[in-house]
């Protein structure tokens, strides 16, 4: 039986600390592959819709990576990022709107899964942004990841937005995946342009080390570049509107101001003041995008980039004044606006013992093949990353042992 724990997105710390009213989908769905629920587990305050800089933006306070506790475990799924990797659970289910199960996997030294925009119901789970929220599993390994998504996706009819599809992965009870794609060329991946080059020395090491192992199955095409749109801006109006809307009687009530973060309790107030013209504009290009998007996926299999630029944050610095200098660019808000998946997976340590990870970005409706791409990819066995099942030595010391 698998231990199971599921980041319900909480709303925390302001009076009403609880699930929504209805079950969700994918826990009863878990329930029925014999998943045991053991916890609920922390996050950022409101998911970060609000704003933050800082790594106690929680009512729980910090939440810490066990590979170096003076770090952060990176959000908004941090809670589920520090007891997955400390070995607290088997796997747990975080949640993205722009980042939030990448950045823990990579900071935890896990595997993250964020599956297609629709792959996965979101009903029973806290909306901070309805066009852009996903769940998905974080794990041990590549291969827990796509049994965990083959647990969970599908259609619910109580979410309107999810679906089923043919190309969603299937396993059989050894872990084999049942619908493997035909086509048995070399895979095809291609390195964003400018994200590796300005990154910490030591990420930029790990990452170019993984292309080597990465090159050994696979054609690699350096400095591809994403296709020329404003993601920055359009991620940010629509994250902005959708949010305000989410929480607006928490904001015109001005319980913000409850919030532990001081951008939280007043980024609701500016958030509010996005104009119609604006978010219409944001969402009418991402038609354009995820077109652009499938041509550029008919060039390459997968799109590689590190999967943050820098290792964790420390927890007694804010974000902006911990890494000063580091300028990579990274695919996490264009892909997440675009709806396409994407796994990180864990490819070294840098400064301060900490991890360090590699992304895959695959097409949409690609989940079968991105965990399936990375499962075959030892960094483990080439020195760039402890085994799938390496504890972290802090929490080794305070497992009881057998006597």
């Amino acid at each position: 039986v698998l231990l199971a724990a599921f980041l319900c997105r909480l709303q925390q710390g302001l009076g009403f600390v609880g699930l929504a009213s209805a079950p969700s989908f994918g826990r009863w769905m878990l329930y029925a592959a014999g998943a045991v629920l053991v916890a609920k587990l922390a996050m950022i305050e409101l998911a970060g819709g609000m704003g933050y800089n800082q790594a106690d933006a929680s009512w729980t306070g910090a939440c810490r990576t066990p590979w170096n506790t003076g770090f952060w475990s990176g959000g908004s799924s941090s809670g589920p990022g520090a007891a997955t990797a400390a070995g607290c659970v088997a796997f747990s289910i975080g949640s993205e709107t722009s980042g939030s199960i990448i950045t823990p996997a990579a900071f935890c030294g896990l595997s993250g899964l964020r599956p297609t925009y629709g792959a996965v119901s979101r009903h029973g789970a806290m909306a901070l942004s309805w066009t852009l929220d996903k769940l998905g599993p974080m794990c041990r390994s590549a291969l827990d990841a796509g049994l965990v998504l083959a647990a969970v996706a599908g259609r619910d009819p109580l979410d309107p937005t999810s679906r089923a599809s043919e190309r969603l992965p299937r396993y059989s009870k050894e872990g084999r995946l049942l619908n493997p794609r035909r086509e048995r060329r070399r895979l095809r991946v291609g390195v964003l342009k400018d994200s590796y080059e300005k990154a910490q020395p030591e990420v930029n090491k790990n990452f170019l080390a993984s292309l080597e192992v990465l090159k050994r199955f696979a054609d690699v095409e350096m400095d591809v570049k994403l296709p020329d749109f404003p993601y920055g801006p359009s991620v940010g109006t629509i994250v902005d509107a959708e949010g305000a809307s989410a929480f607006r009687e928490l904001i015109e009530s001005g319980r913000v101001a409850e919030l532990a973060s001081p951008e939280g309790r007043v980024g609701g107030f500016a958030a509010s003041l996005v104009t119609a013209v604006d978010y219409l504009h944001a969402m009418r290009l991402r038609a354009p995008m995820r077109r652009a998007w499938a041509e550029m996926f008919k060039q390459v299999d997968v799109l590689a980039a590190p999967s943050r630029a820098t290792v964790s944050y420390p927890v007694d610095k804010t974000f902006d004044k911990a890494y000063p200098g580091i300028a990579a660019t990274s695919p996490i808000g264009a892909s997440n606006l675009v709806g396409v998946p994407a796994v990180s997976i864990p490819n070294g340590f840098g400064q301060n013992g900490l991890p360090t990870g590699i992304q895959l970005v695959g097409p949409a409706w690609g989940e079968r093949e991105v965990p399936a791409r990375a499962r075959p990819v030892p960094f483990w066995r080439h020195g760039l990353a402890p085994p799938p099942r390496t504890l972290p030595r802090v929490f080794v010391a305070c497992v009881p042992r057998r006597r």
